[in-house]
């Protein structure tokens, strides 16, 4: 069979895996094969015309690299760094990949007419920007202060700085300090070493890589079932958006990282390993400004504490960012609502996902979240101006004029059987594999994308151990110095389910 197998009306051919959906997850994962294995025929299918065209995008999320230098829902205890470390740690896995792919020439110079020692590739799609985290009152303070003492043994965190002196403040990000009351306490910690990226430019790089291997990346093609036949191979069907002619291709693997649509497309697969789960649409809009002067003031991302009540993808957080060449401040998020389970999806999703199996976990889940229906229908209710009241919290003398409201990306959140008839909501991010490492998919959201080479590293094991030896070379030299898969700290799933733990502050000992 020719490596480069063509997409198939009849289906005749046999690729070794086929990627379903077009963003940082399959981009990642297919960036990583075509490296691992030259000689293997990949494919991608992505329903929409561009690749990162949902929560990948830009503009659908704040491009924070997580590292657990800001985030205060990865250490609700302020003495237990482990969550925050282990965050870390993967983060600068990710990072280290890029490094190496950019090193191999895998990723295009973002000034290829004057190309210069001084620029990177890498430039293209991730900024050095500090990350800031910043409270209010004494009980909030205390806290921070108590989290920032425990991060700064850590080497990691070392270089964190911590202060209540507004004037340092000030410097860090001037438009926090700027109209506030001179009696509000206040205290902050900053680490110059966090960074922005631009997940939907990173993803289009790594799927470059993919094709200058020749492995095609199909859009427009929207994937409708997946079939194992009694020869282990999976029969992929699906249809051309463009021509509406339905076509099917064979394929060893499969992996489904097809964003809120990935549940459905495992519940069609019939994967026993997803039985009983649910999801539970949620979406966010984001104040966004492009205003040069206000632009310029605020150099860095500022994450503070999320509301009672709130989901921990709720925190508030002012973001510079770079995209596509120019500078924005973004604030949010703000909670939406809609049955859609993707931005650019059907107000149908939410119902197609539905079955026997799954409906009394998704009702107990619901029961049990009252306070989250709660914080969800305050923010459904709340106007423009309680909005920018918000943003005015962290920036006092914020002007309406320079801010526009942009709806962001749509998540598709975990609902998980807990054993009892129940189920538990979950905010974090879980691979799901098949007993016999044929089929793969990615469920949840955050922090995902910032630690997508460890998630895939860790399906390498589960799905290709037999291949372990065999690609270890070049592993290595893709993650030079990088520790064994999942080995010191915690456990990559046991670190997705706390990371999606909120932050009860008014709970947490010691501060009081």
């Amino acid at each position: 069979m020719d490596a480069r197998a063509h997409e198939s009306g009849c289906g005749e051919d046999i690729l070794d895996a086929v990627l379903i959906g077009g963003g940082i997850m399959s981009a990642t994962l297919g960036a990583l094969l075509s490296t691992l294995a030259p000689d293997w025929s990949i494919a991608l299918f992505e329903r929409l015309g561009e690749p990162a065209g949902e929560s990948s995008g830009a503009w659908n999320n704040a491009g924070t690299g997580h590292s657990g230098l800001c985030e205060l829902n990865y250490m609700p205890d302020p003495d237990d760094a482990s969550t925050a470390a282990r965050i870390a740690e993967q983060f600068a896995l990710s990072r280290r990949f890029w490094s190496a792919l950019a090193a191999r020439g895998a990723f295009p110079d973002p000034d290829a007419a004057h190309p210069s020692a001084e620029h990177s590739p890498l430039e293209a799609f991730q900024t050095s920007t500090p990350h800031v985290t910043v409270v209010f009152g004494d009980r909030d303070i205390a806290y921070l202060r108590r989290r920032w003492a425990t991060l700064r043994e850590l080497p990691a965190f070392a270089a964190m700085e911590y202060t209540e002196d507004r004037a340092v403040i000030g410097a860090w990000a001037p438009l926090l300090v700027r109209g506030r009351a001179d009696d509000e306490p206040m205290a902050a910690t900053r680490h110059t070493g966090g960074t922005d990226i631009d997940f939907g430019a990173l993803t289009r790089a790594l799927l470059a890589t993919m094709t200058e291997a020749g492995n095609p990346v199909r859009l427009h093609r929207e994937i409708t079932g997946l079939r194992r036949g009694a020869d282990g191979l999976w029969t992929v069907r699906g249809r051309d958006l463009d021509s509406g002619r339905r076509f099917r291709v064979r394929t060893r693997f499969v992996f489904v990282g097809a964003g809120g649509y990935a549940l459905r497309l495992l519940q069609r697969a019939q994967l026993p390993e997803v039985r009983g789960y649910a999801v539970l649409p949620m979406g966010a809009q984001f104040l966004r400004t492009r205003e040069p002067e206000v632009v310029a003031e605020h150099t860095v991302k500022v994450y503070s504490q999320a509301a009672l009540g709130a989901p921990p993808m709720s925190v508030p957080h002012l973001d510079r960012r770079e995209v596509d060449g120019s500078a924005a401040l973004m604030f949010g998020p703000y909670a939406t609502f809609s049955t859609r389970l993707l931005r650019r999806g059907s107000l149908t999703d939410l119902f197609t996902t539905v079955r026997p199996h799954n409906v009394v976990p998704l009702l107990s889940a619901c029961v049990r979240n009252m306070h989250l229906g709660r914080y969800l229908l305050g923010q459904l209710f709340a106007s423009r101006r309680d909005k920018f009241a918000e943003l005015q919290r962290f920036y006092p003398t914020a002007d309406a004029a320079d801010w526009e409201l942009i709806q962001a990306g749509q998540r598709a959140q975990l609902v998980k059987p807990d054993g009892r008839f129940g189920g538990e909501l979950q905010f974090g991010t879980e691979l799901v594999t098949g007993a016999d490492g044929t089929i793969a998919g990615l469920l949840g959201a955050s922090p995902g994308a910032s630690i997508a080479l460890d998630i895939m590293r860790d399906l390498l094991d589960r799905c290709f151990p037999a291949r372990r030896h065999e690609w270890a070379p070049v592993l290595t030299e893709l993650l030079p110095d990088a520790p064994a898969a999942n080995s010191a700290g915690i456990p990559l799933a046991t670190v997705l389910s706390l990371v999606a733990q909120q932050i009860p502050l008014d709970d947490m000992s010691g501060n009081s």
